[in-house]
């Protein structure tokens, strides 16, 4: 089972907004008060962070698919949903994030160092937030948007200051495990690193962290061998340590050519990184020549022969054997004062700068356009409000239709289809193609509640049942006068004779 993994493709999703809430309230004396319904939650984002204490995306090759919390819908009285958490996704320190097509998305170097790899859905809002002087009473609700679903690359590049690169066997791993404590698998067959491993090495008072990256052939930076899959983890060192076998007994091979062999395939790599952001490019790092296994005669008496030559090059050398430790200190202490130049040269890191993208003051906010031929053809309407709106619509409630039609028209949709040459019952389409909301265009399109108003509104409302004090007041002196009226017409109807009261016979 693989317990090294520095490339992985991850699927996250953030999570669902919730849905708005359409309520009215109730109170006593007053059946129809108003709405209050609340806003649904947003949806939690999936975020990656670099955690000091990760040293690998094994968790990540064993689950690639990740999903944040969604957020919940809203209630009623006033009531708003809960907002979904965020899902933190810790990283090794070196993660690189790329898209399926290779593009760098995010370089996390640095404890905390972090990136919204899917955000969350925002909630739809309530009726009580889309209540107005003109919308009274809406009977209906935004629903809330779908989390954010991408798909990722993430690729591991070690953070260290010194690499080791050099043929297979040349005694990098037994290097390592010889200045520091790691303790990688050391045979006698090539190839046995690999996965590449890190050792922390105390010279001094300095302290520097070692990389064995596993053996480089001719090719690898075309792919042979396991060259280019660790190629990456030397990008970031400060320095590079050729371990050049003097007691190998391939034949054609001496420690001159394999030098140039593994100076040819760092050349042949480093022209596609693409380096940015000041640092010093890979074939300009210092250097440094290791010319390893001199406890074997045939091997010191070689590397006293081609010693010379490296250094006519301009390169330092040492001697050294890993199985007796000779001349392991020394490189100890020359490797320390390189790192330690190379980190005072370094500029101090600076936090990542704050990029603001103001929209354009001439920038569309949709676009239409006719597709298709002469006879089957469409109108394709694009942009993030429109789209927006159309994800955030009901279609089951005509209200909440009829308001995403007066939110396209004032928007200025109706007259960019008028001028795109689209009738009435032309076919329009919003959104992605994969995914659109398909219609035939009413350029009048007359939709709600009609047999309680205009849109938005509820004559429910204005109704009044209980009269003020001066209406009652009012009502009480018209019903006294209508009394003394009737009493006054019948004492002149009596007293002109036209009836007669039994008694007085």
């Amino acid at each position: 089972m693989a317990s090294f993994v520095d490339r992985v493709v991850l699927h996250a999703v953030g999570g669902n907004g919730g849905n708005g809430c359409a309520s009215i309230r109730r109170e006593k004396f007053k059946p129809l008060a108003g709405p209050d319904g609340g806003d649904g939650g947003d949806g939690g984002s999936v975020r990656l962070v670099v955690d000091a204490n990760t040293t690998t995306l094994l968790e990540y090759h064993h689950s690639p698919h990740r999903r944040a919390t969604s957020g919940t819908q809203g209630m009623g009285d006033d009531r708003d949903g809960a907002k979904g958490g965020d899902l933190v996704l810790k990283v090794p320190d070196g993660t690189v994030v790329k898209d399926l097509d290779g593009n760098v998305l995010a370089d996390l170097v640095g404890d905390g160092a972090e990136y919204v790899v899917a955000a969350g859905g925002k909630g739809g809002l309530g009726n009580r937030a889309l209540s107005s002087p003109k919308r009274k009473a809406p009977g209906f609700a935004l629903l809330g948007e779908e989390g954010e679903a991408v798909d990722v690359e993430l690729e591991v590049k070690t953070i260290a200051d010194v690499a080791l690169v050099g043929f297979p066997s040349a005694g990098k791993s037994s290097l390592i495990a010889a200045i520091s404590a790691a303790r990688p698998k050391i045979a006698d067959y090539p190839f046995t690193t690999l996965v590449p491993n890190l050792g922390v090495v105390q010279a001094g008072d300095s302290r520097f962290t070692v990389a064995d990256v596993p053996g480089l052939i001719p090719g690898a930076s075309q792919g042979k061998g396991l060259g280019l899959e660790f190629l990456r983890h030397i990008e970031r060192t400060a320095m590079i340590v050729h371990v050049l076998d003097c007691a190998t007994l391939e034949p054609g091979r001496d420690p001159l050519s394999d030098l140039d062999v593994i100076e040819a395939e760092l050349a042949a790599y480093s022209g596609d990184l693409g380096i940015a952001g000041g640092r010093v490019p890979l074939t300009e790092r210092p250097r440094l020549v290791v010319l390893n296994k001199i406890d074997v005669p045939e091997a010191r008496e070689l590397a006293d022969f081609v010693r010379p030559d490296l250094e006519a090059r301009g390169l330092r050398v040492f001697e050294i054997s890993t199985a007796s430790h000779e001349g392991l200190r020394e490189l100890k202490f020359a490797l320390a004062e390189t790192v330690e130049k190379a980190r005072a040269a370094a500029p101090p890191p600076e936090p990542a700068p704050v990029v603001l993208r103001p929209r354009a003051v001439n920038e569309t906010k949709f676009t239409v356009r006719r597709l298709g031929g002469e006879t089957d053809y469409w109108f394709e309407v694009r942009g993030d409000k429109p789209e927006r709106w159309v994800r955030q619509t009901d279609f089951n409630n005509d209200e909440a239709v009829g308001f995403l039609a007066d939110r396209l028209a004032k928007l200025g949709v109706e007259d960019g289809l008028f001028k795109a040459g689209a009738v009435a019952g032309d076919e329009v389409r919003i959104g992605d193609p994969r995914n659109a909301v398909v219609f035939d265009w009413e350029p009048t399109l007359q939709t709600g509640p009609e047999l309680l108003g205009g849109r938005g509104t509820d004559l429910r409302l204005d109704q009044n049942e209980r009269p003020t004090r001066g209406e009652k007041r009012r009502e009480h002196h018209e019903r006294m006068d209508a009394k003394a009226a009737a009493r006054k017409e019948l004492w002149t109807e009596r007293e002109s004779g036209h009836w007669t009261d039994p008694e007085d016979d």
